[in-house]
């Protein structure tokens, strides 16, 4: 079946993304506006896009006509934000901070997350994340009426110190334990069922057909 995106509905696009690109990593992105005001916000259309510069990507969705989140109304005012990673320990607060709160509201105060300054940006960083990245705006992209897509320039990591082997820069992923976002209404997933796959190089590419019994010059192109 062929789904024609221009003749869709806002909608059926966003259930249709949703519901098949998955599993999504989650940010639960903190932002101060220019009054001091702090602001958290989960969300899902989220990724890394680049190690040089380390850019990271966050979608905003409008809400309605002319109302978008907070964050991103931030983010464009003080060119700052922090980007949180989500485990199971977090993720009854970060369900919280996804309330639809006025601006006035503070959801760290809501979602009972104690916080500190960034060290090098002005947005709070939340001490329970795993994982939590400071970023200076790199590029905003609006794409309409409060929504767009915010890529922020990460200046500086924190990691709990037993998911990091400093020596080897490797970080313990599995005891890591990150949840993930699925589908409407409220599903999640967690990465407890690992498995590996070994990436090929050409070399291994060559010997395959030898190992699996056939005759290079059987091969399709071969003459």
């Amino acid at each position: 079946m062929r789904l024609d995106f221009e003749t869709l509905s806002e909608r059926d696009r966003y259930k249709l993304l949703t519901a098949t690109v998955t599993p999504r990593p989650i940010a639960l992105a903190t932002s101060l506006d220019g009054q001091g005001r702090a602001n958290a916000a989960p969300f899902s259309f989220f990724n890394c896009l680049q190690s040089t510069p380390p850019l990271l990507a966050l979608g905003f969705e409008p809400r309605g006509p002319a109302s978008g989140k907070d964050s991103w109304a931030n983010i464009l005012e003080t060119q700052a934000f922090i980007v949180h990673l989500v485990d199971e320990p977090l993720l009854e607060a970060m369900n919280v901070t996804a309330m639809d709160f006025g601006p006035e509201v503070d959801e760290l105060f809501q979602a009972g997350l104690e916080t500190r300054p960034g060290d090098l940006v002005a947005a709070p960083r939340i001490l329970a994340a795993p994982v939590a990245f400071e970023c200076r705006l790199f590029q905003a992209i609006p794409l309409g009426e409060a929504q767009g897509i915010a890529l922020g320039e990460i200046v500086a990591m924190h990691i709990r110190d037993a998911l990091l082997d400093v020596e080897r820069m490797r970080v313990d992923t599995a005891t890591l334990a990150l949840v993930s976002r699925l589908h409407n209404p409220g599903w999640y997933a967690r990465t407890s069922d690992l498995f590996q796959l070994r990436r090929l190089n050409p070399a291994d590419w060559s010997l395959r057909p030898a190992e699996a019994g056939a005759d290079k010059n059987d091969l399709p192109g071969r003459n």
